[in-house]
């Protein structure tokens, strides 16, 4: 054997001399910027941006066969309607016009559709044959998941603005439960037997400088109506899209990303900042059993979202959203390999080759416990001949959905206005569907595809949205090179980015427009041309924030009227640093939340627009709820003068700053 040590020490002295290089670049370049702002009395950022008009778009976003097989009932994000498909012909029989933004569907019966209507608290039950709305279900204000349990007469629906899941008799319309405490539930599914609902978190609760910090699935018993466990996904888990129960009902399958964030991002080779995975979960220990990456070593996976299981559980397909492409995993063998059943010399049958990767199955083979730290290697699925991914003729796939005759996919295609049925064996294109005519994307459109694309990434491990899901938050800490290293900072919502400058915490870069640019450079390692900059930076300018769902009928509460009038008092101080109506003053302060790996003890004053959905908050996401910020959070009264307000005045004060 070859001597390889000296080539090994020349690589490791070359990389440690890049990467002193690189973090000494950024350091200079984010510092010499906050230096460059005395006063930081800067202007907020303008660029000439088209008018918004979503509607004009058709945006697919969830799909579903109904039980016959013969009609596709498709939701569209943007448009506003759902679409009843010929699945033979590709012919869209219907078109229903819906409330707020369609999301999930789901099929109760043989002519009967649900929908939920974002943004208008209601799930919309529709006749497949005629296309009407039937009849409106009330639930919370912003339902994105849906599903059914038709023995019990059940509908369960996840409500994203209020953390909460709604269970509502199907035959009343009657909210028999809500169940709290479920951070931005997503998608939602039940088990055969109407026992469970599983649900997926979308993105961490808690404070992100627990260094477990993770996105959950929660297990929610149908019978008591109650929260039964939060199956804590591994450290760094967030975008938990879609949730699927296996035919037997012992599995749950979920995808997800999963953050390095213990890493500085350096470096996007191996999965070193982000991975994305695919986790199963045994219903019947109610535990995590394995998480295993649709990585391979040298192309990553970026942002999965959909899945689909044949009628007997042997197969599961992916879309990924921001690869365009499916991901089709050969779930029974992958069991055999899981329980330690993968054969005499473990992987080493397999259809493909990659050493290190096979090598975990043989341990696991040897130690089925070992399973635990699948989700460290990368092409381990492909390794074992688990997985074959396949590129698709697909902008955005994410709704994925198997016919009753497991003999073809439907896939929708979100930035084309499409729906592509595939053969299910070999993903080959069978029909591209229309649902109707789609303009040409404007500056807006092209910019959010862009943001959301993860080709525009080194080797597609991550998207912009990867790390802010809907350009918001992800619930994490990420240690970026712009101000240093060792000092992780909190994802940030980019609404009104461009209107609130400097950004980033520390304000290292001068405005939205750097930061798009920088952020390309240097998290995804990429040269973009200038024309996808500026669509990015089109996007990003034309993002508002969402009613709050904490309004009344699009109204201040009487208790937020009361936390207004203590947020706009003198003497408890709020709107000197967040004055409306941007609710920032653009200028660094001290407010006592310097913690143990931070250097500057003066951060950014953040936005409060949208508070309701951007915890954990301040600059290292160390305060999970408002309630810190207003109290423990607050020492010496530094951020705001609260420590003489009552129980119930810091309660209306948090209503406020909920409601905007």
């Amino acid at each position: 054997m070859k001597n390889h040590r000296p080539q090994i020490l020349v690589a490791t002295l070359i990389g440690i001399t890049v990467f002193f290089l690189l973090v000494g670049y950024q350091a200079r370049v984010g510092w010499s910027a906050m230096r460059s702002m005395p006063g930081r009395g800067m202007r907020p950022m303008e660029i000439a941006v088209p008018p918004r008009n979503e509607s004009a778009y058709r945006s697919p976003f969830d799909l579903a066969f109904s039980p016959d097989g013969k009609t596709l009932a498709v939701s569209d994000r943007t448009a506003g309607v759902l679409y009843l498909v010929d699945a033979e012909t590709g012919d869209v029989k219907k078109t229903v016009t819906l409330q707020g933004r369609p999301m999930a569907v789901a099929w109760p019966r043989e002519a009967l559709v649900l929908v939920a209507e974002y943004d208008a608290g209601t799930v919309a039950l529709v006749d497949a044959q005629d296309g009407e709305v039937l009849r409106r279900f009330r639930v919370g204000p912003k339902p994105v998941g849906v599903a059914v349990a038709l023995q019990k007469k059940l509908l369960v629906v996840g409500d994203y603005g209020l953390h909460t899941v709604s269970l509502v008799d199907l035959q009343t319309g009657n909210e028999r439960a809500r169940i709290g405490d479920i951070r931005h539930p997503y998608f939602v599914a039940v088990t055969p037997d109407e026992r469970l609902a599983v649900v997926g978190n979308l993105i961490p609760a808690g404070p992100a400088t627990d260094p477990a910090a993770a996105a959950a699935i929660s297990l929610i018993d149908l019978d008591r109506g109650t929260k039964i466990k939060d199956i804590i996904l591994p450290d760094g888990s967030s975008s938990v899209r879609q949730v699927r129960v296996s035919p037997d009902g012992r599995w749950a399958y979920v995808v997800h990303t999963r953050g390095r964030t213990m890493l500085p991002t350096t470096q996007l080779d191996r999965g070193w900042v982000n991975t994305n995975a695919f986790s199963i979960i045994d219903l019947a220990e109610r535990q995590l059993y394995a998480t295993a990456l649709l990585d391979t070593v040298t192309q990553g996976a970026a942002d999965p979202w959909g899945i689909a299981l044949t009628p007997d559980g042997k197969n599961a397909w992916i879309s990924v959203a921001g690869t365009h492409q499916i991901a089709k995993i050969e779930l029974a063998t992958l069991h055999e390999y899981l329980a330690g059943r993968a054969g005499k010399s473990g992987a080493s049958e397999a259809k493909h080759t990659v050493t290190d990767a096979s090598a975990i199955w043989q341990q696991i083979r040897e130690d089925p416990s070992r399973r635990s730290q699948l989700s460290y290697h990368l092409s381990a699925l492909y390794a074992g001949g688990l997985m074959t991914r396949i590129s698709i003729d697909a902008k955005g796939p994410r709704g994925i959905a198997l016919s009753p005759d497991a003999k073809h996919l439907a896939v929708t295609s979100y930035y084309s206005g499409e729906v592509l049925l595939l053969e299910a064996d070999s993903c080959r294109l069978r029909k591209r569907i229309s649902l109707g005519p789609q303009p040409a994307p404007d500056a807006v459109r092209r910019g959010e595809f862009v943001f959301f694309d993860g080709q525009h990434s080194f080797q597609h491990w991550l998207s912009c949205g990867t790390c802010h899901p809907d350009a918001r938050v992800d619930g994490l800490n990420w240690d970026l090179v712009n101000d240093g290293i060792g000092n992780p900072k909190n994802a940030r919502s980019l609404v009104w980015s461009h209107k609130t400058p400097p950004v980033m915490s520390l304000a290292v870069r001068e405005d939205m427009a750097e930061a798009v640019q920088k952020g390309f450079q240097f998290i995804q390692f990429r040269e973009v041309e200038e024309g996808d900059l500026n669509a990015v930076r089109a996007y990003l300018q034309s993002l508002e924030p969402e009613a709050s769902p904490h309004l009344v009928n699009g109204q201040l509460s009487s208790k937020a009227k009361k936390g207004k009038e203590l947020f706009e008092n003198a003497e408890v101080g709020c709107a000197a640093c967040h004055p409306a109506p941007l609710y920032t003053s653009m200028q660094l302060h001290d407010v006592g939340t310097k913690g143990e790996f931070d250097r500057s003890s003066s951060y950014d004053t953040p936005t409060c627009i949208e508070l309701w959905r951007t915890a954990p908050y301040l600059h290292d996401g160390s305060a999970p709820t408002l309630k810190d910020v207003l109290t423990t959070r607050n020492p010496g009264d530094q951020h705001g003068k609260t420590s003489h307000l009552t129980p119930e005045e810091i309660d209306a004060l948090i209503e406020y700053l909920l409601s905007l």
